[in-house]
C-alpha cells in the first residue's frame, strides 16, 4: 500500500506554507432527483459581467492554485447541490488533501446508500463501496480524463486542487470587498472563468488532460465562481455553478469546497492492486 503523509509545519503559532468507465455518483443522483437546469448559473454570470473587475482582481485569483500548492496540506469540506423545482439535494464531503503532493482523500455521503471513500491521485480516482456489483471490500479505479467532465461532478465532489486549477482560466472577475465566512473575515470575488483556458493554463500533464476532458462534458465551459480568499491570498472557499450536459437536459450543479485546518497531518494510503476491482462496473 503506498502511503503519503506529511506533518504539520509550523513557525511559532502560525502555520508555515511550504514554499516548495464508470457512470459515477451523480448519475445515480439525478435518479433521485429528478433534476433540471434552474438558470442559477445563468444569473451569476450575468451578475459577474455586471460587476466588472479589473486585471488586478483576475490576477489574484489566477494566483489562487499557486499559493494553494505551495500551502501544504489542509482539511476539506464539499458540497454539490442540484435543485429541481421545490426539491433540492446536497452530497457532502469530508476529508484532507496534500497540495504539494497533489492528493487527497474524501467521504462522500450521498442521499441514499452508505457513504463512498474517495482517493484522488493524479489522473485518477479511487472509490470505494461504489455499489452497482462492486464487492464491499473492493476499490474501483477511474481515469478521470476518460470521464466525459473530467471528473468535475461526476464522483459527487469537486476535489481542492481541481477546483483551484479551475480558476487559472478566469475571465472576468471583481472584488467584492470583505465576507465574513465561518467567523472569518475573507476577500470575496465574483467572475466567470472557462474551463478550456484553465485546461490551457494548467501547470501538469494529468490536469491538462483532466480539464480538457471536461470541455465536451459541459452544456457551456464558461463556469460562474465565487471565491473567498484570505488576506495572503489563499483560497479558503470557492463556488463554481456548472451546466452540467446530463442525458436529455442540462442540468445546473453547484459545487462548493471549503479548506480549512492548514497545515494539518494528512495521511492518503492508495489501495493495494489486490483491492482494486477488475470487474466490469454498471
Amino acid at each position: 500500500m503506498a502511503v503519503w503523509r506529511r506533518e504539520r509545519e509550523t513557525r511559532g503559532n502560525a502555520i508555515a506554507p511550504r514554499t516548495a468507465g464508470c457512470a459515477g455518483l451523480l448519475a445515480a443522483l439525478l435518479a433521485v432527483a429528478g433534476c433540471s437546469g434552474t438558470g442559477a448559473a445563468a444569473e451569476d454570470e450575468r451578475a459577474g459581467k455586471k460587476n466588472g473587475g479589473g486585471a488586478g482582481a483576475e490576477e489574484v485569483i489566477r494566483r489562487a492554485a499557486d499559493l494553494l500548492a505551495r500551502s501544504g496540506t489542509s482539511q476539506a469540506h464539499t458540497a454539490m447541490q442540484m435543485a429541481s423545482g421545490g426539491t433540492r439535494i446536497t452530497i457532502h464531503g469530508e476529508g484532507g488533501f496534500d497540495y504539494g503532493e497533489r492528493v487527497g482523500e474524501l467521504r462522500v455521503t450521498l442521499p441514499e446508500g452508505g457513504p463512498v471513500t474517495e482517493v484522488f491521485v493524479p489522473g485518477l480516482l479511487y472509490m470505494k463501496n461504489r455499489g452497482a456489483g462492486v464487492p464491499p471490500d473492493k476499490w474501483v479505479r477511474v481515469d478521470v480524463d476518460s470521464l466525459p467532465d473530467g471528473n468535475l461532478v461526476t464522483g459527487g465532489a469537486t476535489d481542492p486542487i481541481t477546483a483551484a486549477e479551475l480558476l487559472r482560466g478566469v475571465r472576468t472577475a471583481a472584488d467584492l470587498g470583505e465576507a465574513t465566512v465561518h467567523g472569518e473575515t475573507l476577500r470575496h470575488f465574483r467572475g466567470v472563468t472557462d474551463i478550456a483556458a484553465a485546461a490551457e493554463a494548467a501547470p501538469t500533464e494529468q490536469s491538462r488532460e483532466q480539464l480538457a476532458a471536461a470541455v465536451d462534458g459541459f452544456t457551456r465551459t464558461e463556469v460562474p465562481f465565487d471565491a473567498f480568499l484570505d488576506e495572503q491570498g489563499l483560497l479558503r472557499k470557492v463556488r463554481h455553478q456548472f451546466s452540467y450536459a446530463g442525458d436529455a437536459q442540462g442540468v445546473d450543479v453547484a459545487s462548493t469546497v471549503t479548506l480549512y485546518d492548514f497545515g494539518v497531518p494528512v495521511t492518503v494510503a492508495l489501495p493495494d492492486a489486490g483491492d482494486v476491482y477488475a470487474g466490469a462496473v454498471a
